[in-house]
């Protein structure tokens, strides 16, 4: 019997322990604080609310999340990832569409997204989502000095859009180092303000 499709769903403070865990498997040298999950998801819910967290759950274990921040019309892809045994399987262009979709929600003109300029693999699923490439931030990545790629993806392109292509590409999906955008707890994503060299 084959396995079912993980649930993606609204992340709460109780899947912080799951999603810390999977986190510090993913992103050994750089992974986010508890601190860092918290003060994103005070900005998750209330009248206020400028973000949007989501986890992927299969069989009661947490597989994946992804985070948007979305301040003044621009949308920031925060995170996304997920577990080594979901690589291939499309959930990571799941967790993008459904950033996307809050994206849209908050009526974003553009979204913005970070990912390592030595993760290809990740700059192809964002490219399939219209993304393009728009600069460089230097030793983003700390501790290891890894240049970061900044993209952009504006409006909404019908050849982009993901409901278009019924069978995603299996190597297309993310993994760990996908996309991190700003560090968390700032109120408006980072690229608009940050200098970003050209490319």
């Amino acid at each position: 019997m084959p396995a079912l499709a993980p649930v993606l769903r609204e992340l709460r403070w109780w899947d912080l322990d799951a999603v810390l865990e999977l986190e510090r498997a993913l992103f050994p040298e750089d992974a986010w604080s508890p601190g860092m999950f918290w003060s994103e998801l005070a900005y998750a819910r209330g009248p206020r609310a400028n973000r949007r967290y989501v986890v992927a759950e299969a069989d009661g274990r947490l597989v994946g999340y992804g985070g948007l921040a979305a301040v003044d019309g621009t949308g920031d892809i925060q995170t996304i990832a997920t577990a080594r045994d979901q690589w291939g399987t499309g959930l990571g262009a799941r967790l993008l569409t459904e950033l996307l979709s809050a994206a849209t929600a908050f009526e974003c003109r553009e979204v913005l997204l970070e990912v390592r300029v030595d993760n290809v693999r990740a700059q192809r699923l964002y490219e399939r989502f219209g993304f393009e490439p728009i600069g460089f931030r230097r030793g983003y990545y700390q501790p290891g000095n890894v240049d970061a790629l900044v993209m952009r993806r504006t409006g909404t392109d019908p050849d982009t859009d993901p409901d278009s292509d019924p069978d995603p590409d299996p190597d297309g999906d993310v993994d760990p180092a996908g996309a991190t955008g700003a560090p968390p707890g700032s109120t408006a994503p980072s690229a608009p303000s940050d200098p970003v060299q050209g490319t």
